[in-house]
């Protein structure tokens, strides 16, 4: 992992590059700000004429277009040296956070359309949303049952509480719902406004969580032992249910599958329930698929798992093996190389520009606007929690030179106006400081890295940057 970063000398000046660069000589600063300090804050910036120019600038604009560095984008341009051949149409999760879900399918429609020689297909998104609401809002409570006698106002409780259902999720949560429950085509269980606008809806579903979970302490605290708790349960889930039905339709026993492939040949299966889709029509095997992070805050060839993550009780635990980025990257390209898709975890918050699609630590100028730059490592910027993985894509294209990769295509699920036509491009530099997870093969990756699944896993506090969903 690399080193953290070294104890020393308090920062004083105000710019991350003169932190490391001035001297230790700061001037005493007061507790609270003071008038005639505020003063020599004003008189300073109204003397450098570049601040009224950025003012005019940047105030009438986002610095996503006032700042964007146009020699970046011109250096990478969306072409790849190695590029899936199959660009399925762009899909849209909207005001949800079910990207995970959405890159999940995506993934897993690649193999069916090429097999069944398709030129468009859609996996229904809403279909895994609504068990992983039910399986989640049954996780939640058996992890309420199981921390009956922790403290209500200490740490564990309160982050448990916090949010009890969120749209989040890791790929293992999602290979525990399509194992269970299978998928469907969209046309079989499409959109409704509460898939698209799930705010309201997890308000919802937390409140009466919290109300669960109220229940259950207060009748643990009369003399109830855990399984009798455990018996209120059944009508629980059932109002939860409720809920899901009535915001989202209830999801079908069985469905029939008609299609008309790229030839105008039809096709149609029917009276099939959605596992016998996934096992027959799929015919991908999610749990033979392994997730790789880099976390540099930890030790590498170790597996890890976050305490009270999940979603499906009883299936198999979410758990990553940590690995240098390097490493990651080789197996990566590789995979892509040979045809393949892959569900790729990042952070798309930092030095994202939808309208151009791309990514990259330099895309805007800040240095040019505000006088100073970034000065954080990946692990300090994990340390001192200014970054985690927020979004999950498809990785389908890498530019290689010279032996090294440059760039990288994802799909994305903002819809197609997001972008180059719903596709990010991916700078190499950014990848290695953002980019967190990918999942592959097991085929894909050599025996000593496989080795660490049989390694006791690590067990990281539920509070960890690596659980955050």
């Amino acid at each position: 992992p690399e080193e953290p970063p070294a104890k020393g000398a308090e920062p004083c000046p105000s710019t991350s590059e003169s932190l490391t660069n001035n001297s230790t000589d700061c001037p005493k600063v007061s507790q609270g700000i003071t008038i005639p300090q505020l003063e020599d804050y004003h008189e300073e910036f109204d003397a450098d004429i570049k601040n009224k120019l950025a003012t005019l600038t940047i105030s009438r604009e986002s610095y996503s277009n006032a700042l964007e560095n146009r020699e970046v984008y011109l250096k990478h341009p969306p072409v790849f040296s190695n590029k899936l051949e199959i660009d399925a149409p762009i899909t849209d999760q909207k005001n949800s956070g079910r990207c995970w879900v959405f890159a999940g399918l995506n993934m897993l429609r690649q193999r069916m359309m090429k097999e069944y020689n398709l030129e468009e297909l859609e996996l229904s998104q809403p279909f895994v949303f609504f068990y992983d609401k039910l399986e989640k809002s049954n996780w939640f409570l058996e992890n309420m049952l199981q921390t009956l006698d922790e403290d209500l106002d200490g740490r564990v409780m309160q982050f448990l509480l916090k949010d009890p259902i969120n749209d989040g999720g890791r790929w293992d949560m999602f290979v525990a719902l399509v194992e269970k429950y299978g998928v469907v085509p969209k046309e079989a269980y499409p959109e409704t406004h509460h898939t698209s606008n799930s705010g309201q809806m997890n308000s919802l579903l937390a409140t009466k969580l919290r109300e669960y979970a109220k229940t259950m302490r207060s009748e643990h605290a009369k003399g109830k032992d855990i399984e009798e708790v455990r018996g209120l349960k059944g009508h629980m889930l059932k109002e939860i249910h409720r809920i899901l039905s009535v915001s989202l339709g209830q999801p079908p026993k069985k469905l029939n599958w008609a299609f008309y492939n790229k030839d105008k040949k039809f096709h149609e299966f029917r009276d099939i329930t959605p596992l016998q889709f996934y096992k027959d029509h799929v015919k991908q095997d999610c749990k033979n698929m392994v997730s790789l992070i880099h976390d540099p805050r930890n030790a590498y060839m170790k597996k890890y798992t976050v305490k009270y993550m999940g979603n499906v009780h009883g299936a198999e635990k979410v758990h990553y093996i940590n690995l240098p980025m390097d490493q990651i990257k080789e197996y990566a390209a590789n995979v892509i190389i040979s045809g393949r898709p892959l569900w790729f975890g990042c952070d798309i918050l930092k030095f994202e520009s939808p309208s151009k699609g791309m990514v990259d630590p330099e895309l805007f100028d800040y240095k040019a606007a505000f006088d100073f730059g970034f000065g954080m490592t990946k692990v300090e910027r994990l340390q001192y929690g200014d970054t985690h993985m927020t979004h999950v894509m498809v990785l389908t294209g890498v530019h290689v030179e010279d032996g090294k990769t440059v760039r990288w295509r994802a799909e994305n699920s903002y819809s197609d106006s997001y972008g180059n036509k719903g596709y990010l491009t991916i700078t190499d530099r950014w990848f290695d400081e953002f980019a967190y997870q990918i999942v592959f093969e097991k085929g894909d990756l050599p025996k000593e890295v496989l080795d660490v699944l049989d390694q006791e896993a690590v067990v990281l506090p539920p509070w960890d940057l690596l659980g955050i969903l």
